[in-house]
């Protein structure tokens, strides 16, 4: 018989395993969802402006209405200034600053403050499980990277397993569920290693920018990323006014008509070095954008080189899109939503596995399987409910305090019934008796 030191170490694993399952799985669902994060936000605020196309000198006025707002305000100079050039999946004008954000109307006026408090939680959830930027991008990294070693060690530790790719035996209750587990990830095998591969790049970037700049580049983690997306620009000391954001809207829709602009964003407007970059992308290519630099007159200074330039570059620029599925339209987004549902599936599936194998070795883990009941349906359910709590209450619902209060709760509602109906049920020797006699 285990001591009881061994048994609370197993109980331990266990619990890890539970806890580190459950969060594969949630960045598994949210991300799945977050490919439709266009249309969520024109769904949970319907009664914002839209247009195919803003004139370049209607976001000038917008620009500058805000930048008047702020003043009013009393705010503190807000560092950058974001305008959302209206795009096909997202045909709206909207201008943002580091506290708060506005929709536009055609004409460039200020119309109503954007309030999709619902969608930027959900993408957060995904993208850093709602923690702080940088912990959270590097645990969701690292499980970027774990699901990068389950899918390698499940197709070595099945050598069958492709040529079994359409061989199910979901007849036999023993074998079903493993047989639907291993081939979804046959046939999700290619997208389920670039999701993995791009999330983990994303999500551990951060982490290896901060050891780089350390070790580096004198502590100067932004210079990690300047090879790749461009180094900071160096303004005017002086400040004439506000910087010429239709100017360059104007001159990349003469010099590049193939660009897609998504983006005018004004670095420290109102301030000393305040320049303009412009940020679009380019039909048939997995590249998330380009960045055309401008200074406070308007004047071009050159791009990036995201487009162009080395192949690293390049590959470095389309982790986003491949990962995200924003490129190719609503197919590509229909594919990536059927994929995910998959992925989700399988990593349920995993953790279900493990447990009959277990049981087969005679551990009964009710309580574990039920908290793994109350994941598997209760992430959906929490994110249905935090929904619910945007309608009922508004933008401001506590969405992060509804998911993680709710979430853990269910795992623990489920534990503990679980434990009861274990401790008040007979004994198996007893049972087999009844049912002998």
């Amino acid at each position: 018989m285990a001591s009881p030191s061994a048994k609370s170490a197993l109980s331990a694993h266990s619990a890890i395993g539970l806890v580190v399952g459950a969060l594969l799985y949630i960045v598994c669902v949210t991300g799945t969802l977050s490919v439709f994060y266009p249309e969520l936000q024109r769904l949970e605020q319907v009664s914002a402006p839209e247009m195919s196309q803003i004139d370049p000198a209607a976001a000038q006025r917008g620009m500058e209405a805000m930048l008047e707002k702020e003043q009013a305000q009393g705010l503190a100079p807000t560092t950058h200034l974001y305008i959302h050039i209206p795009t096909e999946d997202l045909p709206r004008a909207t201008i943002s600053t580091d506290t708060q954000a506005f929709h536009l109307d055609a004409s460039g006026a200020i119309a109503m403050p954007e309030e999709i408090a619902w969608s930027d939680f959900l993408i957060a959830l995904h993208y850093k499980l709602s923690l702080p930027n940088f912990w959270g991008l590097t645990l969701v990294g690292a499980l970027g990277a774990m699901l990068l070693a389950l899918a390698f060690t499940g197709v070595l530790a099945l050598p069958r397993i492709f040529r079994d790719a359409f061989r199910l035996n979901a007849r036999s209750a023993n074998t079903a569920l493993a047989d639907w587990h291993n081939r979804l990830s046959t046939w999700t095998l290619p997208f389920s290693l670039a999701i993995a591969f791009t999330g983990a790049a994303i999500g551990l970037g951060g982490l290896g920018a901060l050891v780089m700049g350390k070790t580096a580049y004198d502590g100067d983690s932004a210079a990690v990323y300047a090879p790749i997306f461009g180094e900071e620009m160096e303004g005017k000391e002086t400040v004439d006014g506000p910087p010429d954001v239709a100017g360059p809207l104007a001159y990349v829709a003469e010099r590049f008509p193939d660009l897609k602009p998504t983006y005018a964003i004004v670095h420290d407007p109102l301030q000393p070095g305040q320049h303009v970059q412009i940020l679009g992308g380019y039909p048939r290519r997995l590249i998330f954008g380009e960045y055309y630099n401008f200074d406070e007159s308007g004047r071009f200074l050159g791009s990036a080189g995201l487009a162009d330039g080395a192949l690293g570059q390049q590959a470095a620029a389309s982790t986003y899109n491949l990962h995200f599925g924003n490129y190719g339209g609503l197919p590509v987004k229909i594919v990536y939503f059927i994929f995910g549902m998959a992925v989700s599936v399988i990593s349920a599936t995993g953790f279900y596995i493990w447990l009959a194998k277990r049981r087969r070795r005679g551990h009964r883990d009710e309580a574990l399987r039920a908290s793994w009941h109350a994941v598997v349906w209760g992430c959906p359910a929490m994110v249905l409910t935090t929904f619910a709590a945007r309608i009922i209450i508004g933008n401001d619902a506590p969405f992060d305090a509804i998911f993680w209060t709710g979430q853990p709760l269910l795992v623990l509602v489920a534990a503990l019934w679980a434990k009861r109906r274990t401790r008040c049920a007979p004994p198996r020797s007893d049972r087999l008796k009844t049912s002998a006699a």
